[in-house]
């Protein structure tokens, strides 16, 4: 197996380590200094967390590590999700897992060029020693169809045995022939319980922070509220967390004791520098909440404005305001502004979820939806975000209605149909010379001449005469208009008393 950027030095000896004062003691062995995230990568399948649906015995992932062949033989493999979820992890471990040549491209920096390198060796070793290349490629959604196209002779001859990672949804950003000759495998975020094993790991495992700090149960939980199911955020957040608590107390890791920093903080302060010190015999330190709160204050949004996200979030945003979900409505309208989305398209989709959804039951809510945009025109953001929360309260409080959509829904369909036919010939133009010879206009009845400005006329040609597309609910101001529009049809049609 050839090295890669996975096979750091062990924290305990090795080129590469380092060793630095922990709390606790001179004696602890020395700590990489490579990211904690890093540090605690699994070395087995055994040690991921999460991604159960993708580990069971026989997987796919499993015959990768394990090297099977024959009938079994392991595949070309997609690993999909979001980030954080273990995609360059269960990588890690697969170039960890037999005897193979493990290859890594990245396709922010690879070109067409590396990859027919990569092909032509791994044929190589195929041929004169036997050996299998796996090629684990990052970020693939980056590359064009023409870095991907250079791919598909080595994935479908078994020159190399593809792992590719990414966030975008494979059926838009990797081309048909490479999916069809690979396994798409979906990696969900993982659950509360998954990252908060990762932490109580990282905690006291020796590659981790070995003990060198404790975790109070208040700041586990604030640091899993802001890990968003990314375990890279969990473990950079612990590692900054640890960071602060570390310069707060014990050993802040230049040798300068919790004593010394309370003297210089207050010389004349016997009683803060004697419990400072006290604090440092007692053990580590501990992780408060105060300091998760110091280290990281806020929450990881997880959005791509290009991306699969993007629709989601707004998908959900929405249905949350079709469903009169207002608190559920904000909150989707609070990680589209975090994330940076662009106020204009969340201004277009109120709009449109004005008229779509609310209708005439409040015909004021597009009015509310229209003036929210022009008010983003206006004032740009942040401030923006404050119409935009209005126009999105009035939206999801408001009584709901699709008749007006979907009476333009019935009418495209019966037109498509072919249910075009004529305009009655009292409808027709009669502006033009020789209109009144075709009987343009003839016995057409101004509405403004009858008592209700209303005329007893045929209006819809032949075929569609009686057809209703209109029908209104009996929601807000919908209700007033359906028993309007009862005594509109009558009149209009001749088929009951003009009142």
């Amino acid at each position: 197996m050839s090295d890669s950027l996975f096979d750091l030095p062990d924290p305990a000896h090795g080129a590469g380590a380092t060793t630095e004062p922990v709390a606790g003691g001179s004696g602890r062995r020395g700590r990489s200094r490579a990211p904690l995230a890093v540090r605690m990568r699994p070395r087995t399948l055994d040690q991921v967390v999460g991604q159960k649906h993708l580990l069971r015995t026989g997987s796919p992932l499993r015959a990768l590590v394990t090297g099977l062949t024959g009938p079994a033989a392991p595949s070309s493999v997609i690993l999909w999700g979001p980030p954080g979820t273990g995609k360059t992890t269960i990588a890690h471990v697969i170039a960890r897992g037999h005897d193979t040549t493990f290859v890594e491209l990245s396709a922010v920096t690879a070109g067409v060029k590396d990859v027919r390198r990569v092909m032509d060796e791994a044929l190589t070793a195929r041929d004169l020693h036997g050996r299998t290349t796996v090629l684990f490629l990052d970020e693939i959604h980056r590359f064009t169809k023409a870095q991907q196209d250079a791919l598909l002779p080595g994935v479908e001859n078994g020159w190399v045995i593809l792992v590719a990672a990414t966030t975008e949804n494979p059926s838009f950003s990797v081309i048909s022939p490479l999916l069809s000759r690979s396994l798409l495998l979906t990696l969900q975020p993982l659950e509360r319980e998954d990252i908060g094993e990762l932490l109580d790991r990282a905690v006291v495992d020796p590659r981790g922070l070995d003990a060198a700090i404790r975790l109070a149960p208040e700041a586990r939980e604030h640091l899993l509220d802001v890990a968003g199911g990314d375990a890279r955020k969990a473990l950079t957040s612990l590692e900054a967390a640890a960071g602060v608590a570390l310069s707060h107390g014990g050993s802040d890791g230049n040798g300068e004791d919790a004593d010394e920093r309370a003297g210089e903080h207050d010389a004349g302060d016997a009683d803060s520098k004697a419990d400072a010190t006290s604090s440092s015999a007692a053990g580590p330190p501990t992780v408060t909440l105060a300091d998760a709160e110091e280290a990281v204050n806020r929450a990881a949004v997880r959005y791509d404005r290009n991306g699969d996200q993007h629709y989601d979030v707004v998908s959900a945003f929405i249905k949350s305001i079709r469903g009169s979900d207002v608190d559920a409505a904000v909150h989707y309208l609070a990680r589209m502004i975090e994330a940076g989305e662009d106020p204009r398209f969340i201004a277009r989709r109120l709009i449109i979820s004005a008229s779509e959804d609310i209708g005439m039951a409040d015909p004021t809510a597009l009015q509310t939806a229209i003036a929210a945009a022009q008010a983003v025109q206006l004032i740009g953001m942040p401030e923006g975000r404050i119409p935009l929360a209005q126009a999105v309260v009035h939206l999801a409080t408001a009584p709901k209605s699709n008749a007006s959509y979907m009476a333009l829904n019935r009418a495209i369909a019966d037109v498509r149909a072919g249910g075009a036919g004529p305009v009655p010939p009292h409808l027709r133009d009669a502006h033009y010379p020789g209109a009144a010879e075709l009987g343009h206009g003839k016995h057409y009845v101004y509405a403004h001449d009858t008592p209700h400005a209303v005329a007893t006329q045929q209006y819809p040609p032949d075929e569609l005469v009686g057809r209703d597309y209109y029908r209104p609910t009996q929601f807000g101001h919908e209700k007033n208009v359906a028993k309007r529009l009862e005594i509109l049809r009558s009149m209009v049609r001749g088929t009951g008393e003009q009142a």
